[in-house]
């Protein structure tokens, strides 16, 4: 399906340049962009993701991973193939990559208002677009967006961060909650393994805190490219001095997949040792994502246990009607946590 691209500016000889994302891609007529979903057609930008879902479930909140954003419930995920990075570890390379392996594939035509109802009939409290990139399908994305509002229903966005600051201008009335990925922490990681730049992803990250959307931030830690403890302290750093300490980071176990089938998974000492430093450096949230048994939520005054995850489900059991603890009256970071 053929739709108006949005965020782009003409050029001359019919080429025209996308706003969308930080590559901002000069496309020749007849030609597509990195993120081979949007198209210039005689000198006009069409996106050819619109209404085309390549998934859709109903997941538990905590699966965005967003620990502080109406824990316990449920948010109904979608998204369009395709993404404007090209991570050597993708975990949905599947869906993220398949425009650029093997074309644009077809997939189950479902627009805004459907996609509201069957949210609202479903019982969630949210609409998450994740999975791939959102921001590859921001028209569709913007449009239900708006609809949910009408209805009540929050917005969250599982992003890699790599928008244009006008993007986020115009979606941030929209925008509930975020969750960036900062991969890694150096430049040449993420013009070598990524397919990206770093900057962009920071500004888009201090420009969401900014506009006052709830954000979390998730490094997946790989053996051998980004596991260096210096430029994890790096990351913790940034998010502590630049987002603020109450910026939950969710530091996730690798696995081999993708193009690094032949990468061992991440050492859990690593791991625990990022928690430790990220804790020591002053952030109040640290969550070690994939392995068991590290993703409860204590109350950084007291100590008392408030939240109690098991893998994609939370219990409130700490927290007071006005999401205070209920032991010293220390309020939890965090946006619907009362109980």
């Amino acid at each position: 399906m053929r739709y108006d691209a949005l965020l782009y500016k003409e050029l001359e000889d019919k080429q025209v340049q996308c706003l969308l994302c930080a590559h901002k891609c000069k496309i020749r007529e007849g030609e597509r962009g990195i993120c081979q979903v949007r198209e210039n057609r005689d000198g006009q930008l069409f996106t050819f993701v619109y209404g085309n879902l390549i998934a859709k479930n109903i997941d538990p909140i905590e699966k965005k991973p967003l620990y502080h954003f109406y824990p316990g419930s449920r948010s109904y995920s979608i998204a369009t193939p395709g993404c404007n990075f090209r991570c050597d570890w993708c975990q949905n390379w599947q869906i993220s990559q398949m425009p650029k392996i093997m074309g644009l594939p077809h997939g189950q035509r479902m627009m805004p208002e459907e996609v509201v109802e069957q949210a609202l009939a479903s019982g969630c409290l949210s609409i998450s677009y994740t999975y791939t990139e959102p921001t590859i399908f921001f028209e569709y994305s913007f449009d239900t967006a708006k609809i949910a509002k009408t209805h009540e229903l929050k917005n969250i966005y599982v992003t890699n961060g790599f928008m244009t600051a006008e993007m986020l201008d115009m979606f941030h009335t929209f925008l509930d909650a975020a969750n960036v990925d900062i991969k890694a922490f150096r430049d040449a990681t993420y013009r070598k393994y990524i397919g990206g730049r770093l900057e962009p992803v920071l500004e888009s990250c201090r420009k969401i805190k900014s506009l006052g959307i709830w954000l979390e931030i998730t490094t997946l830690i790989v053996p051998g490219i980004n596991d260096d403890i210096m430029e994890l302290e790096n990351i913790a750093k940034f998010i502590c001095q630049d987002l603020g300490p109450e910026t939950p980071w969710h530091i996730s176990r690798f696995y081999p997949q993708y193009k690094l089938t032949n990468t061992t998974a991440t050492d859990e000492k690593i791991l625990n040792q990022t928690k430790d430093m990220a804790e020591r450096i002053g952030l109040k949230y640290v969550y070690i994502g994939n392995v068991y048994g590290n993703e409860n939520t204590k109350c950084k005054t007291c100590g008392q246990e408030l939240i109690i995850r098991s893998p994609f489900f939370a219990r409130i059991i700490g927290l007071d009607k006005e999401g205070k603890c209920k032991q010293c009256g220390s309020p939890m970071d965090g946006r619907g946590l009362g109980k």
